[in-house]
């Protein structure tokens, strides 16, 4: 199973990514080994999570999640 995830950073922009195991991939984040674009831009929140049986199914997701408006992006997490 994968995970496609929205975290909220510190400074308020949304970073959208996927993974099979959410805990761990937060806290590489969170302790800098994550994504360069999260570096220093703690503190790090998960704000949306949607599951997918394929990774291939995921990657699909998560470029749709990153080619959406932020007002929509922010619709979908409320």
């Amino acid at each position: 199973m994968w995970i496609v995830y929205l975290l909220r950073c510190g400074d308020g922009t949304l970073y959208a990514g996927i993974t099979n195991d959410l805990e761990a991939r937060l806290a590489a984040h969170r302790s800098g080994r994550g994504a360069r674009y999260t570096r220093g831009r703690g503190p790090l929140e998960v704000v949306h999570v949607e599951r997918r049986r394929s990774k291939g199914a995921a990657l699909r997701r998560e470029y749709a999640l990153k080619r959406m408006r932020r007002a929509d992006k922010l619709a979908l997490c409320a």
